[in-house]
């Protein structure tokens, strides 16, 4: 874990003053820090059926088409609104300040597919919240929810826990 962490750099005050943002870039740049990042949030899920990976735009891409590709699953994008072509389930969802909106296309996922949700980082919950109620619109099955940072302070679990169970790589 400790390698990990090391490819983790704080920036401070950003996206405004006081937030210490956690920047994984400097894992992504390097080939074993990627590979063991993305082995430890694939790993709880091997073998239990995945038949798809959930992730939302646009680092939720990053870690769930290479998850995707290690648990041999698809992958289905959760993009921000009007990026999809074609009919779409949509989720509006509270910001700090104001709303947002996540949409996914209604035939990304038929009904009793096994789905695992992946995202970068677990602050508030609010993405991750949404993602599993965009999935819930489709009768799929979420059998798991995995990111690689928790912010433990940010208490954003408990925002879908009726949804399944968070495996988070690295807490903070």
């Amino acid at each position: 874990m400790q390698q990990l962490k090391a490819l983790i750099r704080d920036i401070p005050d950003f996206p405004k003053p006081g937030i210490v943002f956690k920047d994984f870039t400097p894992l992504l740049a390097d080939p074993r820090g990627l590979a063991l990042a993305v082995e430890l949030m694939a790993n709880p899920y091997r073998g239990l059926g995945v038949d798809l990976v959930v992730g939302a735009e646009s680092r939720g891409f990053i870690f769930g088409i290479a998850i995707a590709q290690a648990l041999s699953a698809g992958f289905v994008p959760v993009r921000k609104p009007k990026k999809l072509p074609g009919p779409v389930h949509a989720v509006e969802y509270a910001l700090e300040y104001g709303t947002d909106r996540l949409e996914m296309h209604q035939d990304a996922i038929l009904a009793g597919r096994r789905v695992l949700l992946v995202d970068d980082l677990l602050a508030t919950g609010g993405t991750l919240r949404a993602c599993c109620e965009l999935v819930n619109k489709t009768a799929a099955r979420i059998i798991g929810i995995t990111v690689l940072i928790e912010l433990l302070a940010l208490n954003g679990r408990n925002r879908f826990r009726e949804f399944g169970e968070l495996h988070s790589v690295m807490q903070y």
